[in-house]
C-alpha cells in the first residue's frame, strides 16, 4: 500500500509522492513514486515521464505523511 507524503527539500518546493515504505533513521536514502508539486503539477527539475526519484536524506528538512483517500472519505464529527 502507498503512502502518500509530502517532502519538503532544503531549498525548493515541497514535493508530493508516494512511498511503499517510510523511512528509518539509518535510511540515507528516500524512494518517491509518482513526484509532483503540492498541486499536482509537473516538477520543473524532473523529466514528465520520470515515475520514480530517489533523494538523499540530507536535502530533506522533513517530512508530512498526508491521509489516505480512504481516510479523506471518513466523515468527521459536524457541528450543526
Amino acid at each position: 500500500m502507498a503512502i502518500p507524503i509530502l517532502i519538503h527539500l532544503s531549498g525548493e518546493d515541497p514535493v508530493r509522492g508516494e512511498v511503499d515504505d517510510l523511512p528509518t533513521p539509518a535510511d540515507t536514502m528516500i524512494t518517491i513514486n509518482n513526484p509532483r508539486k503540492r498541486d499536482g503539477k509537473d516538477l520543473r527539475y524532473v523529466l514528465e515521464n520520470v515515475v520514480t526519484v530517489v533523494f538523499p536524506m540530507h536535502r530533506i528538512s522533513f517530512i508530512e505523511i498526508l491521509p489516505s483517500v480512504e481516510e479523506e472519505k471518513i466523515i468527521g464529527f459536524v457541528r450543526e
